[in-house]
């Protein structure tokens, strides 16, 4: 038995594993109930096990639960606590613009996107379409085909985010 602590979405957490190998995607869905980072692939391919790991988008699902000891998980879950940004519906910005751009068509792979997406924006601010495009295009895997329409929601939040610089926001 190992037991790691770490935190959360911003809440302290401490799991107690028979195995510390066990993927950290298991752990988050079981121990915390999380439904945002889902099983995909299992191989690191598909996204849709996306959590940020001190901010850094990593796929949960390859990821043991060893190498989190002492870090910060964010899942889409906590996404909008992150910032302190969210709107009445309790949505960070970039979830808002995937539901603008109506991104979604099954949710399932959303993690990935969001995430990534977010991650993106953050680092190259006043990033153009084209280098988001370029960016973002080995993390956006959606079998429903809404590639573009995810790319439209992402373009959208770092206009939004743009716009909330130069507004002083």
């Amino acid at each position: 038995m190992a037991t790691f602590a770490f935190e959360v979405n911003g809440k302290h957490a401490t799991v107690t594993v028979d195995d510390p190998s066990t993927p950290l995607l298991f752990i988050l869905q079981e121990n915390f109930q999380l439904n945002g980072p889902r099983f995909g692939c299992g191989l690191s391919q598909c996204g849709a096990c996306t959590v940020l790991l001190d901010g850094k988008p990593i796929r949960s699902c390859v990821t043991d639960i060893s190498s989190v000891d002492g870090h910060r998980v964010t899942s889409l879950e906590g996404l909008s606590a992150l910032d302190g940004e969210s709107d009445a519906n309790g949505l960070h910005p970039i979830q808002q613009a995937f539901v603008d751009e109506q991104a979604a068509q099954c949710g399932y792979c959303l993690s990935g996107p969001i995430l990534y997406g977010y991650a993106f924006v953050r680092d190259n601010p006043g990033a153009s379409r084209a280098a988001i495009e370029k960016g973002v295009s080995g993390d956006l895997i959606c079998r429903c085909c809404t590639n573009s329409r995810m790319v439209d929601a992402i373009v959208r939040y770092a206009q939004g985010a743009n716009q909330g610089k130069e507004h002083g926001r």
